[in-house]
């Protein structure tokens, strides 16, 4: 009976021994971003324009009467691609038309045409100034996604502001803002922005009531907008872990053992004049072999530098004129043709550099040639496209 529980408890731990494995983590990037930190991503602004206003007596003074200049000083972040705020300065003047004798911010020139002889208008200018909050949404990360190098960006925004008038009478109001700002990228950190703008504030704001339900603005300013470090989105990955066991690798490392006691035999049989055969044997030995890399990735990994040594082996037991052929390859459902071509050449002369300067293979017996992307090699999976293989050449 002891005996039994003797045998059984061995049974017992042989069956629950754990298997040696080891894990390769490779990271894909997606078209996904993620959310950056608080405090990447922002931006100060600055612009100078002209501004119209609109008022009481709009047909009656003319375009030119009516513009003013206008200053933009912004401050902001964007929390996303998509999404941004930012709190700004606006104002300096604006000019119109008022009632004589009025007193409405009255310049004491009269509106041609419409003053003298007791007529009724007399130019207006005021100054103000206008502290608001936006809401901006990129439309063109909206509809076709991040890319940190798009030249022109096309951003929509809405808010609400304090505006005051500065001049007496002075004026207080609460006033609603829509726009487009228009961003042209110059450099990874500046932008050139033209920025349009409507605002709108009651009928008082002029300091002449009466006339309409409400007054407004229209502002184009031209400025350059800095963008702070660190600035930009990262791209999302997927994790995908690939286990190895550890003792299939050894057993492959046993394999090859046999195999190379086997070229040693079939040499032995060359020496005795068995040349044909052996041959034969030796190049069915030396067959293809497939390394995989990351995406846009040309490192190897330490597996893929063992499926390499074993290859190795086979190459410096066989027939030394051989001439293997390393051709590299991409995805091409990923990236562009040139960096294709490129990642696919990268990685041929990441195989051979391991071939030669780590196992001591002979250059004469290596080529390298390399495809660029290439669609779906085995299994229909894209990932088995990025790779190299080493094979014979006919």
């Amino acid at each position: 009976m002891a005996a039994a529980l003797v045998l059984a408890a061995g049974s017992v731990c042989a069956q629950t021994e754990p298997v040696a494995q080891s894990t390769e983590v490779v990271e894909e990037s997606t078209d996904n971003v993620e959310i950056n930190s608080f405090w990447s991503n922002w931006f100060i602004s600055a612009g100078g324009g002209a501004q119209i206003y609109f008022g009481d007596h709009d047909r009656q003074a003319s375009f030119g009467d009516r513009l003013s200049g206008a200053l933009d000083i912004a401050v902001g972040k964007w929390f996303s691609p998509e999404i941004g705020v930012r709190l700004m300065y606006s104002g300096l003047s604006a000019k119109g038309a008022t009632q004589k004798g009025h007193l409405a911010h009255s310049t004491g020139v009269d509106v041609p045409g419409k003053g003298g002889n007791g007529y009724w208008l007399e130019k207006s200018k005021f100054n103000f100034f206008n502290f608001q909050i936006d809401a901006m949404f990129n439309a063109s990360n909206i509809i076709w996604g991040y890319n940190e190098k798009r030249v022109y960006n096309l951003s929509p925004y809405v808010g609400l502001g304090v505006m005051r008038v500065s001049d007496k009478p002075a004026e207080t109001a609460i006033a609603g803002h829509f726009g487009l700002l228009n961003s042209f990228r110059l450099t990874s950190c500046l932008d050139l922005n033209l920025d349009i703008r409507g605002t709108l504030v009651n009928d008082d704001f002029d300091g002449e009531p009466g006339g309409r339900k409400g007054e407004g603005l229209l502002t184009a300013t031209l400025g350059l907008t800095y963008k702070f470090s660190p600035r930009g989105w990262n791209r999302g990955k997927n994790v995908i872990r690939t286990v190895y066991n550890t003792a299939e690798i050894k057993a492959m490392q046993e394999k090859l053992r046999q195999m190379s006691e086997e070229n040693a035999r079939l040499q032995e049989a060359i020496a005795n004049g068995n040349k044909e055969e052996a041959q034969t044997i030796v190049k069915q030995i030396a067959s293809s072999n497939l390394v995989v890399f990351p995406i846009g990735k040309s490192t190897l990994s330490n597996e893929a530098r063992v499926n390499l040594g074993m290859l190795a082996e086979v190459i410096k037991k066989g027939d030394p004129h051989s001439v293997y052929t390393i051709t590299g390859y991409a995805d091409e459902g990923t990236g562009s043709e040139e960096l294709n071509r490129e990642l696919s050449k990268e990685r041929a002369d990441a195989v051979y550099d391991c071939l030669v300067k780590e196992f001591g293979i002979s250059q004469s017996q290596l080529r390298i040639d390399y495809k660029g992307g290439v669609d779906n090699m085995f299994y229909n999976d894209p990932r088995l496209s990025r790779a190299v293989i080493t094979q014979e050449s006919n």
